[in-house]
């Protein structure tokens, strides 16, 4: 197999290229990735560089002079911007200099551009983007976290599609349980999307099991929960606050009594393992499955462990074929391109 590149928008996020190129140099420390490319400012990424420890040969810096603030419109800053570091590092992946590309920049403007400069894999109507939940029996691929705020039923048996053959490919699950959220379990239940979305996914090959509740998602009751992005991206940001409040308020129970300290002290590796399952920085990213490449999405708040993870994540989906195995099973649905 041919070495795993991946492109780093170095730029982004909100730390800066102090947070973004220590991650990304960490990420080559297992050879899960074989090389780097820091895409930005070449003197602020050489200013960090001079202070890490690191193998020359497997990093490169691609200059980029500009930088695409979040609050920009992303169409209008991509065609003004063209030495922008999301630009520069989408056409890295479309030239096939590199296999993947990261960035914790601008969310739409990391999709614009995915989209337009990468490009759908024929058949696709609609790239979604795709994050791993953790739940009480592995974890969960939800899918549109935040790229089609409005979609259509045919989208969604799309991102249902798509979502299963990652799990298959990166996650070694056969023939993974795939839910539709909704309101309700029963077919009747929802709008009009979910209603007419229900048939098409009952109608499919997938492993359709039917509606599923938001309750059920951190109880594992599918690996695939599919929606529009406007749901997805509400369970997505709550699920983070939430996760966050109630390690906050557990610490505060804890630290009440000197008892329950003692009980804290005694289960402290638990508490941390279990804190870890819930860490976004664990996962590091989230790919936008349905473009003829790799790209991802790390938070905006990413810290350099996250970075890290973003990037080896890509090794994954790269060795396992995702892109391939998406645009095999599209083609295979004998779906014609723009037919949606």
């Amino acid at each position: 197999m041919a070495n795993v590149i991946v492109a780093v928008d170095a730029m982004g996020g909100d730390h800066g290229p102090q947070t973004v190129v220590s991650g990304a140099v960490d990420a080559l420390e297992d050879n899960a990735i074989d090389k780097i490319i820091l895409v930005g400012r070449e003197g602020d990424i050489r200013q960090v560089l001079g202070a890490l420890n690191y193998d020359e040969n497997r990093v490169e810096v691609v200059h980029a002079q500009e930088v695409i603030g979040m609050e920009e419109i992303p169409t209008t800053a991509l065609k003004t911007k063209k030495d922008s570091s999301i630009v520069v590092g989408l056409n890295l992946v479309k030239s096939g200099h590199a296999a993947a590309f990261v960035s914790a920049g601008s969310t739409g403007a990391v999709l614009a551009g995915g989209t337009t400069i990468v490009g759908r894999i024929k058949g696709i109507a609609r790239p979604a983007l795709g994050v791993v939940f953790p739940s009480t029996r592995g974890y969960t691929f939800l899918v549109d976290a935040g790229a089609n705020v409005d979609a259509k039923p045919e989208y969604l048996l799309q991102f249902a599609q798509m979502g299963a053959c990652y799990m298959e490919a990166v996650m070694g699950i056969e023939t993974p349980k795939v839910g539709l959220i909704n309101v309700g379990a029963e077919r009747e239940k929802g709008n009009a999307l979910t209603k007419e979305a229900y048939g098409l996914l009952a109608a499919s090959d997938l492993n359709f099991t039917g509606n599923v509740e938001g309750r059920e998602i951190p109880l594992g009751a599918v690996d695939v929960a599919v929606c529009d992005a406007f749901v997805g991206n509400i369970i997505l940001k709550y699920s983070e606050g939430f996760a966050k409040g109630i390690m906050s308020m557990l610490k505060e129970e804890l630290m009440s009594s000197g008892i329950s300290k003692l009980g804290a002290l005694l289960s402290k590796g638990a508490y941390g393992r279990l804190r870890k399952r819930f860490d976004y920085t664990e996962v590091g990213g989230a790919p936008f499955v349905g473009l003829n490449g790799l790209v991802v999405k790390a938070h905006g708040s990413s810290n350099a462990v996250a970075i890290k993870n973003a990037v080896k994540q890509c090794s994954k989906f790269i060795k396992a074929d995702v892109v391939g195995k998406i645009r095999e099973k599209i083609s295979h649905e004998g779906v014609e391109e723009n037919g949606i």
